[in-house]
């Protein structure tokens, strides 16, 4: 798998940090486990669905399951997330969302103290890039991962891209698997 080039190049080589490429589900999962306060942002590309059926969201709701994590739901995901059985635990614009993330005093989504780890799935590559690039310049007390099938490069942590979606739905089936396990 290679991470030569993100899905949209518009504005992503200035900087000299990019994203550390992770292609192992347990490493992933591990880094998941560390955090003390994460966060999963869901948002509209996830309410597709994969070749078997299955909604991507679905796959996002197993990994907060398995990691206890709350639920950040964007656009028109909430409905969805609803339907399924599980109620989230805010609702925000994607851009809302990153701007409470940048305030280092910012409670979080549970009022318990800011996030240290944001999560990001289904959210358009071009948005994700750019609320990505803000976190990683004005945001410097949290890390960031992303879970979609293509490299960002502004993430502090990314999945590499995907050429075939079976992959990607592999890694995350393992990734969830992982965090199930015990420490």
């Amino acid at each position: 798998m290679s991470a030569v080039l993100p899905r949209h190049r518009v504005n992503v080589l200035t900087g000299t940090k990019s994203a550390r490429l992770i292609e192992d589900p347990a490493e992933y999962a591990d880094l998941i486990k560390k955090a003390k306060r994460p966060l999963l942002v869901v948002g509209p590309l996830l309410l597709e669905s994969t070749a078997d059926g299955k909604l991507l969201l679905e796959y996002a709701l197993d990994l907060a399951k398995a990691g206890g994590i709350p639920v950040c739901a964007t656009a028109q995901t909430r409905g969805k997330i609803v339907e399924l059985g599980v109620q989230p635990d805010c609702l925000y614009d994607a851009v809302e969302i990153v701007n409470a993330l940048k305030d280092p005093d910012w409670q979080g989504v549970k009022k318990e103290g800011n996030h240290d780890l944001v999560m990001f799935c289904g959210i358009r590559s071009d948005l994700g890039n750019q609320g990505l690039s803000t976190l990683k310049h004005f945001a410097r007390h949290l890390k960031t991962m992303t879970l979609c099938k293509h490299y960002f490069p502004h993430a502090t942590y990314s999945l590499p891209n995907f050429k075939k979606d079976s992959e990607w739905y592999e890694f995350l089936e393992s990734l969830i698997a992982n965090l199930k396990k015990g420490d």
